[in-house]
């Protein structure tokens, strides 16, 4: 690899950190990923270097999907990666470079059994038998169980959407799993929103495009990782449109995820989301107390270590964004031991993960909104989520809608799911509570002193 491509990968890799970060948090990305450093880029394969085969091991295990996807949103010719032993290229110039020992035999992300070169790589912790199921996600998993073990599906396409990190792309690629066991001769394809793009985009540049719609209109399920990226790109949705189309109409399978649902795709052609609405829609909940626990001692089961009761469930009380920051939190305290040794305990468990609690402890939820502003106006919780219309249910609801909007990152999406409503209602309650606020300056005041509670 020449230092100009180098440069250009070194570059990449930066964006790359950033949208890391973000997607596992700086905690777990400064213990395990802040070593990882380009090695090399050949034939759609990227080398990246670590210092040592336990963290090529560790990070192959734990964090492939996070960084293969990273990558090839910023750079979709990445068609997999893969780790070894090594040093950054170019750290110096080659006389000064130190003789290094061989490398390792590498660990490649995209497993052997990958059978189609269109399809992405699958992670091979995400199966169903990995997946635990409760009240937030049990109709999504019931949903792509049936679609994973029957050839002949009453509903297409399936379409998953939830906010980030609650177990979309683990269920999507559990069915490609179980179909690849269990039915081997039906042909997989998945691949994220921004994959389908780059190659829809690259089949034009080299005038190829007859081939590519014959190779994506010949599979027996296709999956759709993230279809919002799709938005803007019109013709991009055109090509997927008609794929769509020929697929449903030769009665193969389409999977599909998002982070909302078909009719809130703002910049998708309304004959797409017409079509994308037509299957079944399931969407994932946020997770509950209950399914946290469940999901800390099956991750800390397959990580072989014993976590005590008490940790537990202070991690599932402390941590309820997202099953992937749950479970990157406990990764982190089972990295500590297992690099440092001791057992783990509530008290070396707040140390470690100390920068995360801190957070945390500043971070207001929906629930404590709505709990707190049933509270203060006397109305039960459920009414928070009930269809009672009285002015006095609908208006506190309306406050903590605003409440939520202003002092959490949830979408209006999110915040309808946690009310029981869609996101022009809840739009609506913001808009009203806004207006009335700029009207009545006891109104205001009232507002302002339940945030300024919320917010200590």
């Amino acid at each position: 690899m020449d230092k100009r491509m180098h440069e250009l990968l070194a570059s990449q890799a930066a964006a790359v950190e950033e949208r890391l970060r973000k997607t596992l948090g700086a905690s777990v990305f400064d213990t395990w990923l802040k070593t990882l450093s380009v090695g090399g880029f050949k034939d759609g394969i990227l080398t990246l270097f670590l210092p040592t085969n336990f963290f090529c091991s560790y990070i192959a295990r734990n964090f492939s999907e996070e960084i293969t996807q990273a990558w090839q949103r910023e750079n979709p010719s990445v068609v997999s990666v893969k780790f070894e032993v090594g040093s950054p290229a170019f750290a110096a110039p080659a006389e000064e470079k130190p003789d290094l020992p061989p490398p390792a035999a590498p660990v490649v992300l995209s497993p052997e059994t990958e059978k189609d070169a269109l399809s992405a790589a699958l992670d091979p912790r995400f199966t169903f038998d990995n997946f635990v199921v409760g009240t937030p996600n049990e109709f999504a998993y019931a949903a792509a169980r049936r679609v994973a073990e029957s050839d002949d599906v009453s509903f297409n396409p399936l379409y998953l959407y939830s906010s980030a990190g609650l177990g979309k792309t683990h269920l999507m690629h559990s069915i490609a799993w179980y179909i690849r066991e269990h039915n081997p001769s039906r042909r997989v394809v998945y691949l994220s929103a921004e994959k389908f793009m780059y190659l829809f985009i690259r089949a034009i540049r080299y005038k190829d495009t007859l081939s590519f719609k014959e190779e994506l209109r010949n599979v027996d399920v296709l999956m759709i990782d993230d279809v919002q990226f799709l938005i803007g790109k019109e013709s991009t949705q055109d090509e997927f449109f008609h794929t769509f189309n020929a697929l449903v109409g030769s009665g193969r399978q389409i999977v599909l995820s998002a982070d909302k649902p078909p009719v809130n795709l703002e910049g998708i052609e309304e004959r797409l989301k017409t079509r994308l609405g037509s299957g079944l829609v399931a969407d994932i909940h946020p997770t509950t107390y209950e399914l946290r626990l469940g999901i800390l001692e099956s991750k800390a089961q397959n990580l072989g270590i014993y976590v005590p009761q008490d940790v537990i469930s202070f991690l599932a009380e402390k941590i309820t964004a997202s099953v992937r920051e749950l479970e990157g939190a406990l990764l982190r305290v089972a990295a500590h031991v297992q690099l440092m040794g001791g057992e783990v305990t509530l008290e070396r468990t707040c140390d470690i993960l100390r920068d995360i609690l801190s957070v945390l402890d500043r971070r207001v939820t929906i629930e404590e909104i709505q709990r707190k502003v049933a509270e203060h106006y006397n109305i039960r919780l459920s009414e928070m989520m009930s269809k009672r219309r009285e002015r006095s249910v609908a208006r506190p609801r309306q406050i903590a809608m605003f409440l939520a909007k202003n002092l959490t990152t949830k979408s209006l999406p999110d915040i309808g799911r946690a009310f029981n409503r869609d996101h022009t209602t809840v739009l609506h309650g913001i808009k009203a509570v806004e207006e009335l606020r700029e009207k009545d300056s006891a109104f205001k005041e009232e507002t302002e002193a339940l945030r300024r509670m919320l917010s200590v």
